[in-house]
Parts: C-alpha cells; structure tokens; sequence
C-alpha cells in the first residue's frame, strides 16, 4: 500500500499550472488500489511564524502589503491560493509521519523548495521541506533535491536549522548556496549526460547514510524532462523513469524512510501528469513488488 496525502483544496489557479496538475496527478492515482489517501488537518499558523519571517507570514495570510504578499509571483494574491498552500504544507508535515510509520510515503504537491527564511520566491511561498525538519528537531531530515532548479531557499534553511541537509541536483542553479550540509551537483543542460546524473544521485544516498539521515524526502522534479521548458536536451522519458528507479531502489536499499513530492514541471498538463504517475507506480513497483 503506498501512502499518499491529498486535499482537494490542495488546488488553485497560478501562472504556470504548478497547483492544477495536482487535481489531476490524483484523479490519475485514485484509479490504483494501491494508493491510500490521507487529507491533512489544518496547520497551524504559528509553526510558519517560527519558520519565516513573520511580517511575510502575515502578508500571504492577509494579502497585505500586496508587494510582499506576492513577492513568490503568485499574482494576484486570492484566498483559494492562500487556503491551497496552507494545506500542502499541512501535508508535509502529514506524509513526513507516515513516512517514519511505513518507510515509503507521498505528499502529491512541491517542496517549494525556493522559499528562505525571509520571504517566498519563484511561485515557493513557504518552504515545506524546512517545515518538516522545523517539526522534527531531533530527526534528521535529509533533501534529495531533483527539481531542474537548485534548491536555493532550502540552502538557506541549513544555516537557522542543523538537522537539516540539503542536497541539490540540477540544471539551472538559481543561486543555490552551498554550505555544510547543503552540497549541489549541476549538471549541464546540453553538455551533461544520465552517467553523471547518476554518480550525483549516488553521492547523494552516501551522504545521507554517512550523516545518518532519519527521513530522505525526494523533490521528484520533471521540470528537468527534455520537453520542458527549463529542460535538459538528453533527459529523455526514459531516463527519467531510469531515474526513479535508482532512487527507489537506493532508498529501499538504505532503510532510511522516504517521502516524495512532484516538485517542478512546466510543459503541457496533457504530457506532464503521466510523469509524475509515473513516480508513483515505479515506486509501488519496487517497493511492493508482489502486491
């Protein structure tokens, strides 16, 4: 049974179908028997005031000042989009416990990954892979960041939180810091190749057992896809699902739990969904594979 948190309030209109693809990511899922749904309960605000700069806190809560509000980009700021991103960070912190109680969990939304601690930014309007570590302190919380764009506002979370480590695998860098406990691997749009991406992933895996990681969660980017418009020119559909694979199984092979998230993805709704279905029935697959 593969573990899954959803809401349908988890969806709102924004520029780039970032929160509409998750409607239908699991409108796809719910069609498997061997998806269990889980809604979040409501989060409380104040552990985002503990997380982020409070003034920027309550000008998304609010709308107000409107510059701050929606410096992420989410414009115009409207109460469904505050209310969708409210419930997937709930949903964070909900699929980080059933991660820890089944070792394979999911949360059918972003890391948003681009939100540091002062303010949101590139459509990431609260940082929900530093959430998780925020909740856990005395857990290790481990990031295998996919996305095609470095993981810039979770490099930045390292510094406030020391059990967190970022690990950042991408494209197009976004000015990812790299600190202790925040390490990035580029590889090249045109120039790079599946055979580093590969050795990066597994650099990444050492490195969470090496610092004796507690939960890895997955940014199971497809915003690196050849397709995409932020893409990679030889990251075919193929090595995506190649890509999948190796992180599961390593993830398996650790027993370190694990809990994934869609993370980016630009091209058309009709061409992207299936990707990200794809990580979810790859990692059923390999984790359960007799049922």
């Amino acid at each position: 049974m593969l573990h899954v948190c959803y809401s349908p309030q988890y969806f709102a209109h924004t520029p780039t179908n970032s929160m509409e693809k998750l409607a239908l990511v699991a409108q796809a899922l719910n069609e498997y028997d061997y998806v269990r749904f889980y809604e979040p309960e409501a989060l409380d605000i104040e552990v985002l005031k503990q997380l982020h700069d409070e003034n920027y806190v309550n000008a998304f809560l609010t709308g107000e000042p409107r510059k701050l509000a929606t410096i992420q980009s989410f414009k115009p700021w409207n109460e469904q989009l505050r209310d969708a991103v409210l419930c997937v960070n709930a949903g964070q912190i909900k699929a980080a416990e059933l991660a820890f109680e089944h070792g394979l969990s999911a949360n059918i939304a972003q890391g948003f990954h681009h939100a540091s601690p002062d303010f949101g930014c590139a459509y990431c309007t609260f940082n929900g892979l530093a959430l998780v570590a925020q909740q856990y302190p005395d857990k290790r919380i481990f990031i295998l960041d996919c996305d095609q764009h470095g993981g810039n506002g979770t490099a930045e979370f390292v510094l406030k939180l020391p059990n967190l480590y970022n690990f950042s695998i991408y494209g197009q860098a976004f000015g990812c810091g790299c600190y202790e406990r925040a390490e990035i691997r580029h590889i090249h749009q045109t120039q790079g190749n599946f055979s580093e991406y590969q050795h990066a992933i597994h650099e990444g895996f050492a490195a969470a057992q090496a610092w004796g990681a507690d939960l890895i969660i997955y940014q199971a980017g497809m915003d690196c896809h050849q397709d995409d418009p932020h893409g990679s020119a030889w990251f075919s559909t193929d090595l995506i699902e190649k890509r999948e694979e190796l992180v599961f199984r390593l993830a398996k092979q650790s027993q370190i739990p694990l809990s994934f998230v869609l993370a980016g993805g630009y091209q058309k709704l009709s061409k992207l969904v299936p990707l990200h279905v794809r990580t979810f029935e790859i990692a059923q697959a390999i984790y359960y594979p007799d049922e």
